[in-house]
């Protein structure tokens, strides 16, 4: 038990209940549990904007060992809902270590829970799918805190990008010679993408997820970038529109949620996976190249396969499950992924993704 804190629980909207001690702020902290299997990368997870409205669950036992510092952030501030651990490192040793995992978690008052069995928990949500939890420190009845997390939404039919929008447009400038313009179409994009595209010559303009098509063509850009971000894809009804409307026009790259609203603009359809892909070790093919990829990746919609218009070709595999993992245009100059080719955190065998983008410009300018 970390020293000071108080005894919490984590009870499932099914009414499976997890005990253990809280985690930074010791406040309620609802959302949908998942769970996410990379060895390293905390504080990345926790401040990836794909991840509002989600607790997340680390498999990985240990966590906290090298603390938290200001370089490795994915935005601003923590996005998580909340988290979930099995056991806490007394010791934050890392030379690039600002502050611990718990002082990192107290000063932005983020809800998490320590000492829970998480492997008997990811084997639940595995079993049973993703769901609803909640973390508290209440000494209510559990049937009470059950209600309570049984009349929290649902991530299916959710658009929680205006949760991670930037509010106004800004600038992200080039890291040397710039060499192309590009507007991101902003649905809780990662800082990481951001930084391998600027250090590979682009000045990036950000737009809030709710800018009209119209609005992005005069901005006059050699290309445009559909975000990552959270929630359901099918529920983001503007930037499908917009996403319809730019596909001819620009070259355009999606990634992760933007792959899927692209994907929709396009006729496709989504659907939920039963408990999501999240981790630094899935492996994807390259089904032009026939070249294996581990991947990062944090999604739990996915494009559904058989519901492809004859536009699009699929380009990318998941070797796990075999789900859509990337598509190209065969009458625009566009392309998407599922996965999160910047690798942040992750390995990076996916970055020719970005190089691609860049031809592609180079080809339509």
């Amino acid at each position: 038990m970390p020293p000071g804190n108080r005894p919490a629980r984590l009870i499932l909207e099914d009414g499976r209940i997890f005990s253990g001690w809280s985690l930074g702020n010791p406040d309620d902290a609802l959302g949908e549990l998942c769970f996410n299997t990379g060895l390293t990368g905390y504080q990345e997870i926790l401040t990836d904007p794909s991840y509002a409205g989600q607790i997340i669950t680390f498999t990985a036992p240990h966590i906290g060992n090298y603390g938290t510092n200001d370089d490795d952030r994915e935005a601003e501030r923590i996005q998580a809902a909340g988290l979930v651990i099995h056991s806490l490192s007394p010791l934050a040793s890392n030379w690039r270590s600002r502050s611990s995992l718990e002082e990192y978690l107290k000063r932005q008052q983020v809800t998490g829970i320590t000492g829970v069995d998480t492997r008997a928990l990811t084997r639940h949500l595995r079993q049973n799918g993703a769901r609803n939890g909640f973390i508290t420190t209440r000494e209510a009845t559990a049937a009470g805190l059950i209600k309570k997390v049984r009349d929290w939404p649902a991530m299916t039919g959710r658009d929680l990008t205006a949760q991670v929008t930037c509010a106004t447009p800004w600038e992200w400038p080039a890291s040397g010679t710039e060499s192309y313009r590009v507007v991101v179409l902003d649905f809780g994009i990662k800082w990481s993408t951001l930084k391998i595209l600027s250090s590979r010559g682009c000045r990036l303009t950000l737009v809030p997820a709710t800018t009209s098509a119209e609005d992005v063509l005069a901005r006059s850009p050699d290309g445009v970038l559909l975000s990552n971000g959270p929630g359901d894809p099918a529920a983001c009804d503007q930037a499908i529109r917009t996403a319809k409307k730019l596909l001819g026009r620009v070259p355009i790259l999606g990634i992760c949620l933007g792959h899927q609203i692209l994907n929709l603009a396009s006729g496709a359809k989504t659907f939920k996976l039963k408990f999501g892909h999240r981790g630094s070790n899935h492996p994807v093919q390259n089904l032009r190249s026939g070249r294996i990829e581990i991947t990062s990746q944090n999604h739990g919609f996915a494009v559904d396969a058989e519901h492809l218009p004859p536009s699009l070709e699929i380009t990318h595999r998941n070797l796990n499950d075999n789900t859509v993992e990337g598509t190209r245009w065969k009458d625009a100059p566009a392309f998407s992924v599922q996965y999160h080719p910047e690798g942040g955190p992750g390995p990076s065998d996916s970055r020719y993704i970005f190089d691609a983008f860049l031809t592609l410009m180079d080809r339509y300018r």
